[in-house]
């Protein structure tokens, strides 16, 4: 195993590339939230609780709901 780093063990580079994913993240996490609060039950794969919970998983969660949770 390799050793742990810490916050202070990156580059400057390497601070920013994680504060931009991080950023992304959120947003796409938060985009996915308003979009499921907006939009009617009717209009949701699944149950509106089901897919509140799924956007918890990082990444995962937000991505499949807007693939697979949004009916047109």
């Amino acid at each position: 195993m390799g050793t742990k780093r810490r916050w202070k063990d990156l580059t400057r580079g390497q601070k920013i590339a994680v504060g931009v994913v991080g950023a992304a993240q959120v947003t796409l996490t938060a985009a996915a939230y308003r979009d499921l609060l907006r939009r009617p039950a009717e209009q949701v794969n699944g149950t509106k609780l089901a897919w509140g919970l799924a956007l918890l998983v990082n990444w995962v969660g937000p991505i499949a709901y807007f693939l697979d949770g949004r009916k047109f």
